[in-house]
């Protein structure tokens, strides 16, 4: 949690618009179960980055608190809170039942809710005196309320982000697949709403620099070994850049090893960065979105300093 602090102050020192969290739960490699309380610390750490979450899933809780939640960071941090939304449950079946969980059908109808929350705590759009929820409210109230994103990893997805007029970040490392059709999806459904006038979509991939392309491979070994392990059925972290190594030594011959390579975008500052561009470039994303994978807290801030240049 610590290191995510760092790595936040990092990324405001050298420029970057945005810094989101994730939400997982009973993941024995990721410690991301509550992103609005990581928000919460920076909002008190940081001036100019824009904070979010990537993202609240909201089939895990009610879609009252999780406005409330969210009005009050944006009370915090007027202007820079982002609320990155996912339909699914960011865990197992059995994990989903011990969180109380719902099923992801009811994200249309928790979205809508959700949304008239914070239209109505803001003062754009007042809940009509004959809605059933009128006499609720989600409070703080303010002049303003969060950014609103989906989290999407489908065209499907990506055109409901669209019809609801809000924006969008099409995750390829969850999907293993380009952002280009499900962009090209979203700007079609797209219509204006009172969250945003004009689309907005981005793209979030996996990307490490280092400071030379044998460097960068060797230190991006842990996320190719925690991967593959992932893809063979168990969470496995790796300690040392060397156990990762041997790990992926022994199975050298596994077919889906080229693909966990291809996921992430590794090499030097300047290969890095002409890679975001043509990314950029190839899928029209208005934002790319960075996840730095890097083995120690010190190579993840030095590779987001040479991907910035």
């Amino acid at each position: 949690m610590r290191d995510t602090l760092e790595v936040a102050l990092a990324a405001e020192r050298l420029g970057y618009h945005r810094f989101w969290m994730a939400e997982h739960h009973s993941m024995a490699t990721i410690s991301s179960a509550s992103p609005e309380i990581l928000i919460a610390a920076l909002t008190q750490r940081t001036t100019t980055i824009r904070l979010g979450s990537g993202g609240v899933m909201l089939p895990n809780y009610s879609p009252l608190k999780v406005a409330e939640t969210f009005m009050e960071l944006e009370a915090l941090a007027p202007g820079r809170i982002d609320l990155g939304l996912g339909r699914a449950l960011g865990a197992d079946a059995q994990t989903g039942a011990a969180l109380r969980s719902s099923s992801s059908e009811v994200f249309p109808h928790w979205f809508a809710l959700l949304s008239a929350w914070l239209l109505d705590a803001a003062g754009k759009e007042p809940f009509p005196s004959d809605h059933p929820w009128s006499g609720v409210h989600a409070n703080p109230s303010g002049p303003s309320h969060p950014d609103i994103h989906l989290l999407c990893s489908s065209a499907e997805s990506a055109r409901f982000a669209g019809r609801a007029g809000v924006g969008m970040v099409f995750a390829e490392f969850i999907a293993r697949a380009d952002a280009d059709d499900a962009i090209a999806a979203y700007r079609a459904a797209f219509s204006p709403s009172p969250f945003r006038q004009a689309p907005f979509a981005a793209a979030a991939l996996i990307a490490f620099a280092a400071e030379t392309e044998a460097e960068a491979q060797r230190l991006d070994a842990p996320r190719r070994a925690s991967t593959l392990a992932f893809l063979q059925g168990r969470q496995q972290r790796f300690a040392t850049v060397e156990a990762a190594q041997a790990f992926l030594a022994d199975r050298r011959d596994d077919p889906r090893l080229p693909a966990v390579v291809a996921r992430a975008l590794t090499g030097d500052a300047a290969a890095v960065r002409a890679a975001l561009a043509e990314k950029a470039r190839r899928t029209g994303a208005d934002e790319l979105f960075v996840m730095s994978a890097g083995p120690t807290l010190e190579t993840r801030i030095r590779s987001l300093e040479l991907i910035a240049g």
